[in-house]
């Protein structure tokens, strides 16, 4: 197969398996992690009118959803890359980076949180996914 075209197609598995990795565990955050009573976290408009009853707990799995959705589909992309795959890598986190910059916009959440998962979650976790797929290199 044509390198680059490998390349574009490791790119889109990586955002593929990586979203379904992250909306796994925002779709399962709340058996875990219970929302504060009568907040209705299906809808965006709940969430935002029902932010300020978060507490730091209910942080962790969006996070968590972040950055390992980043990892695996970085590592994904790595993995299935012929040339350039620490940069595939990279273009995965740039991508969730966006879509979490994004979010920032749509459901304000606190300060803290903003900054540790648009400086943590995104380009870190794909820097080390990428470096996990070369690593563990298995020709998908």
């Amino acid at each position: 197969m044509n390198p680059t075209l490998r390349n574009i197609l490791a790119v889109a598995a990586g955002i593929l398996i990586g979203s379904m990795v992250n909306m796994g565990i925002i779709m399962s955050s709340g058996f875990i992690i219970p929302p504060p009573t009568d907040v209705d976290v299906t809808t965006m408009e709940g969430l935002k009118a029902s932010m300020h009853l978060f507490t730091p707990k209910h942080f962790i799995m969006p996070f968590l959803a972040h950055a390992l959705g980043t990892l695996v589909g970085a590592l994904v992309t790595a993995k299935i890359a012929v040339t350039y795959r620490i940069e595939t890598a990279l273009i995965i986190g740039i991508f969730f980076l966006i879509g979490g910059v994004a979010n920032t916009y749509m459901l304000p959440s606190p300060t803290w949180f903003t900054i540790l998962d648009i400086l943590g979650a995104y380009i870190p976790m794909a820097w080390l996914g990428g470096r996990m797929g070369i690593k563990t290199r298995g020709n998908f």
